[in-house]
């Protein structure tokens, strides 16, 4: 797993800690049509559907997509299943996971 993966997996456990990640697709795109997402990790192996639907209510909402690791790897560094979309509702947070991005 690359450096960045583990920094990635590392803030988004901080965030689940802290109760500031919405975990999973469902609650993802409730989250967005809400406005209390910042920021959407998706996982780089989620299925197109998922990627499809993601996307366009992120694109809508103008909140930013980060393309992370496989599902199996997000879960598993959240202690979770397989887990293909993550919601930042944390600005600070959303602000630290797009920058690893940029990385």
């Amino acid at each position: 797993m690359s450096r960045t993966a583990v920094r990635l997996l590392g803030l988004l456990g901080l965030g689940v800690r802290a109760r500031n990640v919405v975990i999973g697709v469902t609650g993802t795109r409730a989250e967005l049509h809400r406005g209390g997402v910042h920021c959407v990790v998706l996982a780089s192996d989620a299925g197109p559907r998922t990627k499809e639907k993601v996307e366009r209510l992120a694109r809508a909402q103008q909140v930013p997509v980060v393309v992370g690791p496989d599902a199996r790897t997000l879960g598993a560094g959240l202690g979770r299943p397989p887990v293909q979309a993550i919601g930042v509702s944390d600005l600070s947070l959303a602000r630290g996971v797009l920058g690893l991005s940029e990385e």
